[in-house]
């Protein structure tokens, strides 16, 4: 396991352990359309076929990220939350801050 800033010592599991070959396929599935995007671009593809499925693309990034943020309230932030209120706290912030450079993706 790795460092964090929350976890210097890189002890606590990351929240989506549990779903790591799924979240491992959906990148890997991902990889490949980005991969057939730059085809698309190389074969001089119409503009508007690549930007659909950039847009898939991006749908799919974002349906990763969702179900990262969950996997991290559900595991990291209620094991903060039984921890102590200052590790609940810190937590939630790393959330916020997540979800704000999220929704500014």
């Amino acid at each position: 396991m790795s460092a964090t800033p929350s976890d210097p010592a890189g002890t606590t599991p990351p929240g989506y352990s549990a779903t790591k070959d799924a979240q491992l396929k959906r990148l890997r599935r991902i990889e490949g359309q980005v991969r057939g995007i730059a085809r698309m671009v190389e074969n001089d593809t119409y503009c508007i076929d690549v930007l659909t499925q950039v847009s898939a693309a991006t749908r799919a990034l974002q349906a990763v990220s969702v179900g990262l943020l969950e996997e991290h309230i559900a595991h990291c932030v209620v094991s903060a939350a039984r921890e102590s209120d200052e590790a609940a706290a810190a937590k939630v912030g790393e959330v916020t801050t997540a979800v704000t450079r999220l929704l500014r993706s």
